[in-house]
Order: structure tokens, then C-alpha cells, then sequence
């Protein structure tokens, strides 16, 4: 393990190092959720709601990124969707969701991805982390269908690595409203999608289009690859946010809650930052 400090945060090892371990731990597992995908995915059980379901492969998954990070970074925390808390020693916590976009894979539609991302974490010997106290130094989102990853490092920028070709992020372009095309995504309980369905309805007659991709981790890597102008959704757990956030935001996209406070549970809006102020009052409208 590297001792090099990162810059204004000192004990915390060198970024690039934490990138590297985000990557390798990303691909591990995406490897294994593409080849062990069995011709028909059965339902393991269900999360909030009987339709917020996981599949054995989500535990797989899960499993093989403790122990992937485990053995590289053994006195780091880890907080998983399946699996919960393991504290740490170090301060770091690493932030993983095994399969982002579960009902997609459940379905054999093309958009899920693996999301790890590394936060500093003062509330690391707690029993229920604190993510409003996290900064996220390093992340790396894979999409296992197509074998992209897209990193970021605080500070440092975001690309796209694409087999042997890496490029940096563009970032969204700053369009008119009229003209954006925007991703969102629903929650399970019946009372927020009836929500959300307003808020969509309100807005889908002032832009271009509205895509409803299914993963919240692509959608955020997505807009910092300019593959969509934003991306707005409420709900979010931290493990859908930790590592695209930081992917757009690197990439030159402004990422806020629906207030302009940090993203939350309670809100994620990303675009550029003309866009972002015109799509930020039609959600607060």
C-alpha cells in the first residue's frame, strides 16, 4: 500500500491507488455477475416492497467485492446493499451495490452495472455510518455488458475505459431545457412512484425527451459521458450514488440535491450548470 498523502487530507493513501483498488474490484465482480447470469435469473427475496427484489447473484457479488477489497485494503470499512456495515480502522469505507439495476438483470435487459466507490469516513467506527459526513475520494462504475468502466479520483477527473482504450469524460453539454435529454428513475413504494409520475408528467412537455434507464449508477455516468444532458431522481441510497456521483461531478457536470444542497436520498440533479439552475426550478415548481 502506498503512504503518499492525498492532497489537504493527510494519513489518506495516494488517489490513484484508491482508483486502481475501485477498478479491479469492479471488474472482478462484473466478470462474474456477466458469466454467471444463468439463462433464467430466479428472484432470492425482496427488499422495501415485493416488487424491490435480489437475486442470489446480487450476494455473489457482494461477496466476492468484500473479498476483493478485503485482501487489498484489509483495514478499510465496507458498507454493501446485501450485506450491511463492516467497520474499519482506517477511516475509509468502501460504498459497493453488486448489481445496480437488479430487475433489469432479472429481465435480461442490458443496463446494469457494478458501482464501488472509497469515501472518507468519520463516522467509520459507528455502527450506522453517516454518509452526509462522507467525502468520496475515489470511484469506478462497470457495465458488464459492454465491458465499460468509467473512474474518478477527487480532484483528479473521470474516464471511460473502454478494453485497451481509456479517454477522459467530456461532461454534459449545457443545452437549453427544450432540448435536454433527461434520465430519471422511480421508486418502489406505490406513494412515491405516484409522486415521481407528477413530477414527470410537469416536466416531459419542456424537454427534448425523458429516458428511464433502470440504473441509477449508468445514468449518473452516463451525463458525464454527455450520453445524456441530466439526471434527476429522489430516493437514492448511497450506494447507488457513491461512485457515479463522483464520475459526473469529475467529468464538469454539477451534481446537488433538489435544493442545491448535496445529493441525497432526499434528491440527485445533474446536468450543466445552465441547465442545471432550469431544471432545478421545474422540479421545484
Amino acid at each position: 500500500m502506498s503512504g503518499t498523502a492525498v492532497d489537504g487530507l493527510p494519513g489518506v493513501p495516494e488517489l490513484a491507488e484508491l482508483r486502481r483498488v475501485a477498478v479491479q474490484a469492479a471488474a472482478a465482480a462484473g466478470e462474474l455477475v456477466r458469466t454467471g447470469r444463468p439463462d433464467r435469473v430466479e428472484v432470492a427475496a425482496t427488499k422495501s416492497t415485493p416488487t424491490d427484489v435480489v437475486t442470489a447473484m446480487d450476494h455473489a457479488s457482494e461477496e466476492l467485492l468484500r473479498e476483493v477489497l478485503g485482501r487489498l485494503r484489509p483495514d478499510d470499512g465496507v458498507l454493501g446493499e446485501e450485506g450491511g456495515h463492516r467497520p474499519g480502522t482506517s477511516g475509509l469505507t468502501w460504498v459497493v451495490d453488486p448489481v445496480d439495476g437488479t430487475v433489469n438483470y432479472l429481465y435480461g435487459l442490458r443496463a446494469y452495472a457494478v458501482s464501488v466507490a472509497c469515501v472518507l469516513d468519520p463516522s467509520h467506527g459507528a455502527e450506522r455510518p453517516d454518509p452526509a459526513t462522507w467525502t468520496v475520494l475515489a470511484g469506478c462504475v462497470h457495465d458488464p455488458t459492454t465491458g465499460e468502466s468509467w473512474s474518478a479520483a477527487l480532484g483528479r477527473g473521470a474516464s471511460l475505459r473502454d478494453g485497451e482504450h481509456e479517454r477522459a469524460l467530456p461532461g454534459p453539454a449545457d443545452v437549453a431545457l427544450e432540448r435536454a435529454l433527461v434520465g430519471t428513475g422511480f421508486g418502489y413504494d406505490p406513494v412515491r412512484r405516484a409522486e415521481q409520475a407528477a413530477v414527470l408528467a410537469r416536466l416531459l412537455p419542456r424537454v427534448r425527451d425523458v429516458r428511464r434507464v433502470g440504473s441509477a449508477a449508468l445514468d449518473l455516468c452516463w451525463v458525464g459521458a454527455g450520453r445524456l444532458d441530466a439526471y434527476y431522481e429522489r430516493g437514492l441510497k448511497p450506494w447507488d450514488l457513491a461512485a457515479g456521483a463522483l464520475v459526473a461531478a469529475e467529468a464538469g457536470a454539477r451534481v446537488t440535491g433538489f435544493d442545491g444542497g448535496p445529493a441525497g436520498p432526499e434528491g440527485v440533479l445533474v446536468a450543466a450548470d445552465g441547465l442545471h439552475g432550469a431544471l432545478r426550478a421545474e422540479l421545484a415548481g
